[in-house]
Formats: structure tokens, C-alpha cells, sequence
């Protein structure tokens, strides 16, 4: 292991590509601290001191943000809007053909989708940046019990300050964009990806010492032991597959001989990823949003329904919250999985290149197969979903730890799948130059 992270640094191109790779993280890093114009970074810091949490609607965006937007900094937003956009035109394929065609046409319909998701992000962080201001100059971000500090986040709220703050937080979103995308080009590994797990793993070491600050350092201990053994049956599962597999008829080309190899289809028991987890939190989200903004005055009595939502949809550590939760994830899980996988269009590619399963005749019967064994994987797939996103508010519940609890929902699927994804990446460029990778 240590004679092959030495052949690493002693590979000057895998050496320029890494040590990139760690400055522009080191540069987002920065900028996540970097306070925005007209933000009064004292209250905010006291309020951060104060272990004020989020009411549950800023959550997953202060997570992917590595805790930048509770600090009102340039990168406040995170990497954020650039997942909503990308989610966005991928299921507008589905409902616009243009798209899908565009899709279909190769590296420059690629090209034109990848432009039409830049375009989509910038108007995603106006539409967000506005909305965090607002909520920061009503002293509703760190909660409605929170001290008068927290009420007063900004020191000047004027028409030109809050539009040079929306501005602000907008292009820190290019910029992270950008970022991204050098990596990508530049470094190792996608660079989305590396950014959202470098959010992530900055909230860890705070995350842990608040549970052994407020539970005891026997709890920390039990946290560290449960949260290995997690981190252990999420790679175990994150790297299952059915594998089904295919033949391809001989054929002759001119004198050559083509095809006549076996090969497989791998379908991954999670192959929705992390996003049903973000589509079912962002939908939960909206019920509290919608009654954040009708809170009555001082002195009214609130709508019965502000009531049974403040109630039931806010806090995670109530029973009906995680039910509809679970439901919700299974449900976008099969959603997500129908969009990206379709059974017919590889049924036909196979058809195309004389390649068949054996015992299913090709065309529709195999599309149906195909289907078949879809249909079934999905579902362990979308009970561990559901299962792994609902240990931080388990954790909630039981321990008293924060929601954004380190071993478990988004944060260690995105850690694990992106820490396996990025060392296979460099396994591959070191087997290419020393015929030996990282891994045995």
C-alpha cells in the first residue's frame, strides 16, 4: 500500500494532477468562509457558537455546502444549484424530445446539454441567493427561537446591498462551477463530485466532537464503531451488481471475423445513487417552507394547518416524518431508476449489434426480461435507501446527535461512492504507466 501511494508522487503527470486536484479544493475551502458583502460576520459566528441548527429546511444545501451557508459567504450556495440544474435537464429528456435527441447525438449534443445546465445554474443561484437573503433579513435562518443576534445577520438590508449579495453569492456559484469542471479536466476524478465530498467530510470532525461534547466519550466511541460498520455494508452494497449476460454472434466483415465474445450487463443494486435522497428531502422541504412564510404575527394564533406541519413535517425525529420519508425515497428510487435505465433501448442496441442473452430471443422478449430483472433489484435497492437515509434521524431520536448526523442519508453514500469511484480512477492511470494499480 505505502510502495504504491509512493508511486503516486514519483509519476510527475498523476503528481501535477493531484497536487491540482488539492489546490482548487483548498481554494473552495477558502471561499467558504469568505463572508459576503453587508453580512455582519460577528452575530453570525455567535449564532454558529450557539449550536443553532437549521429548522430542518436548510439542511441538505448547508451540508453539500460544507456549513458555508450558515456562515452567509461567497460559496454559501455550494455546489447546490449545479445538482438541481443537472437533475432538472435530465428529467426534461424525458418530457422534451429535443433534449433526448441531443442526448443521442453524442460529445456535441453533450456539449449543448452540459451548456443549457450552466445557463440553468446561474438562474437556480439568483432564484436561491435571493431566497437565503430574504429568510437571513427576517432572522428566521438559524430558527424562530433563535436569540436577537441571530436576527440581525445583515448590516445594511437596502435594495443595493441585497442585490450586490445576490450577486455575490450568484457568481460564487459560476466560480464553484468552474472549479468543478477543472478538476474534471485537469485533476483526478469528477470534479462535482470531489467538491460535494470535500463539503462533506469538512462537517465530520464538528459533527463528532458535538456528539462527544454533548453525549460522553463512551457515545463518541459507540458513534465511531457503528459508523465503520455502516461505512462497511454500504461499500459491500454500492459494489453489488446482477450481472446478465450477453453473446454476440460471429460476422463477417470483408476477410475479419467480428464479435463471437461474451460479455454482461451490469445492473447495480443502487443505481439511482444519492438522488432519490435528495428529491424526497427537497419535497419534505416544501410543506415547511410554505408555512415558514405564513407564520402570523405576535400575538395570532397560527393556521391549523402552519400547526400539524409545524408538527409533524419539521422535525425528523417524528414517526410520521420518517415513514413518508422512507415512501417517498422508494418511490423516486423506481422513478429515477425507469428515467436513466431504459430496457428497450439497450434491447435494441443489442439486436443492432447481433448480440443476445442466452435463452431469450432478441427484441422485445428481451426488453421485457430486462424489465423483469430491473424491476426486482430496484427494490433491495430502494429499502437500503430508504434504511441508510434514515439512520441521521434515528440518530436524532435515539442520541440527540444533529440531523446532519456524519454515518448515514446523503453524506455516506456521496463519501463512499465517490472515494471508491476517485481511487479506481487512479488505480487505472497507475496501472497504465507502472502496470500495477493502488489496488490488489
Amino acid at each position: 500500500m505505502f510502495s504504491a501511494v509512493a508511486r503516486i508522487f514519483r509519476t510527475p503527470d498523476l503528481r501535477r494532477k493531484i497536487g491540482f486536484t488539492l489546490g482548487i479544493i483548498a481554494l473552495y475551502r477558502l471561499g467558504s468562509f469568505v463572508p459576503a458583502p453587508f453580512v455582519d460576520f460577528g452575530n453570525v459566528q455567535a449564532c454558529l457558537a450557539q449550536n443553532q441548527g437549521t429548522s430542518g429546511l436548510y439542511e441538505l444545501v448547508n451540508l453539500f455546502s460544507g456549513g458555508a451557508l450558515l456562515q452567509l459567504s461567497i460559496f454559501a450556495l455550494g455546489i447546490m444549484p449545479y445538482i438541481t440544474a443537472s437533475i432538472i435537464v435530465q428529467l426534461l429528456r424525458v418530457v422534451i424530445p429535443h433534449f433526448e435527441t441531443l442526448h443521442k447525438e453524442g460529445q456535441a449534443g453533450q456539449g449543448k446539454l452540459t451548456q443549457y445546465t450552466r445557463y440553468l445554474t446561474i438562474f437556480l443561484g439568483v432564484l436561491q441567493s435571493t431566497t437565503l437573503i430574504t429568510v437571513a433579513r427576517s432572522g428566521a435562518l438559524f430558527g424562530t427561537n433563535a436569540s436577537a443576534e441571530c436576527s440581525q445577520l445583515l448590516t445594511n438590508d437596502t435594495w443595493y446591498a441585497v442585490l450586490l449579495m445576490v450577486i455575490t453569492m450568484t457568481a460564487g456559484t459560476g466560480l464553484i462551477m468552474w472549479f468543478g469542471e477543472m478538476i474534471t479536466e485537469r485533476g483526478v476524478g469528477n470534479g462535482m463530485s470531489l467538491l460535494i465530498f470535500t463539503s462533506i467530510a469538512a462537517t465530520f470532525p464538528s459533527s463528532l466532537g458535538a456528539i462527544w461534547a454533548a453525549k460522553g466519550f463512551e457515545t463518541f466511541l459507540l458513534v465511531l464503531a457503528v459508523g465503520i460498520v455502516i461505512m462497511m455494508l454500504v461499500v459491500f452494497v454500492e459494489q453489488s451488481q446482477r450481472r446478465i449476460p450477453v453473446q454476440y454472434a460471429k460476422r463477417m466483415v470483408g476477410r475479419r471475423t467480428y464479435g463471437g465474445n461474451n460479455t454482461y450487463i451490469p445492473i447495480k443494486v443502487n443505481m439511482a445513487g444519492v438522488v432519490p435522497v435528495i428529491f424526497a428531502s427537497s419535497l419534505l422541504y416544501l410543506p415547511a417552507l410554505i408555512a415558514q412564510f405564513n407564520t402570523p404575527a405576535a400575538g395570532e394564533q397560527p393556521a391549523a394547518w402552519v400547526t400539524w406541519v409545524t408538527s409533524y413535517l419539521v422535525q425528523g425525529d417524528h414517526p410520521l416524518y420518517m415513514a413518508l420519508y422512507f415512501l417517498l425515497i422508494v418511490g423516486f428510487t423506481y422513478f429515477y431508476v425507469a428515467i436513466t435505465f431504459n430496457p428497450e433501448e439497450v434491447a435494441d442496441n443489442m439486436k443492432k449489434y447481433g448480440g443476445f442473452i442466452p435463452g431469450i430471443r432478441a427484441g422485445r422478449p428481451t426488453a421485457e426480461y430486462l424489465d423483469y430483472v430491473l424491476t426486482r433489484v430496484t427494490l433491495p435497492g430502494s429499502v437500503y435507501l430508504g434504511l441508510v437515509a434514515l439512520i441521521p434521524l434515528i440518530a436524532l431520536a435515539l442520541v440527540g446527535a444533529n440531523s446532519n448526523f456524519p454515518f448515514g442519508g446523503a453524506s455516506i453514500l456521496i463519501i463512499v461512492g465517490v472515494g471508491l469511484e476517485t481511487v479506481k480512477q487512479i488505480d487505472s492511470q497507475l496501472q497504465q504507466r507502472h502496470y500495477e494499480g493502488l489496488l490488489r
